[in-house]
């Protein structure tokens, strides 16, 4: 099977998040606040680094339960700090902090994360062309996101999540997985 040609075949766990998680619509918040976190850490790593330390996030980030980490102290961090299972940056993990704070504010306000992030697209999955890194919609939704207080959220860094959770449908042409939603 042909898949998109970022994927590294030799890594069993990059090939099953590209098969089986990758571009799939997400409309489950906890899914999606765990994929905002995971995508602010992968600012300049590769996400195979991600993909191999997720499972020790997802036990340190408290199963990535937005009310815990919102509420993390300076003890909280400095012990994550100290953790080489991790991405030890101190300014993404207290980001990691305030935009579980703001997550929730939001969450509050549309009543879902969910809601707010797909009424961009009106619901709708945008078809990509696999090829871009950010367009206008990233360029939007991070604006947005930096305006109500949120950090690591750059249009790149947006595009890339919209990608993973599926209001982008990205895949290659010559992908398997690729589908047309337009």
């Amino acid at each position: 099977m042909k898949r998109c040609s970022w994927v590294d075949l030799s890594c069993p766990l990059y090939v099953l998040y590209h098969d089986e998680e990758w571009g799939k619509p997400v409309y489950d918040d906890k899914l999606l606040f765990e994929m905002l976190i995971l995508e602010s850490f992968q600012a300049g790593l590769s996400w195979k680094t991600i993909l191999l330390k997720r499972d020790a996030f997802k036990k340190d980030f408290d199963d990535f339960d937005v009310q815990k980490v919102s509420k993390y102290t300076d003890e909280k961090i400095e012990k994550l700090m100290k953790n080489p299972d991790i991405i030890r940056h101190r300014l993404k993990i207290k980001s990691a902090v305030l935009n579980a704070k703001i997550f929730i504010e939001i969450q509050q306000k549309w009543g879902s994360f969910s809601d707010y992030l797909w009424h961009w697209t009106n619901g709708k999955v945008l078809q990509g062309n696999g090829i871009l890194t950010k367009n206008d919609l990233s360029d939007k939704i991070s604006a947005d996101l930096r305006r109500l207080g949120m950090k690591f959220v750059g249009s790149i860094i947006i595009y890339s999540y919209l990608q993973a959770v599926g209001v982008i449908a990205d895949h290659q042409a010559s992908c398997f997985c690729r589908k047309e939603y337009l």
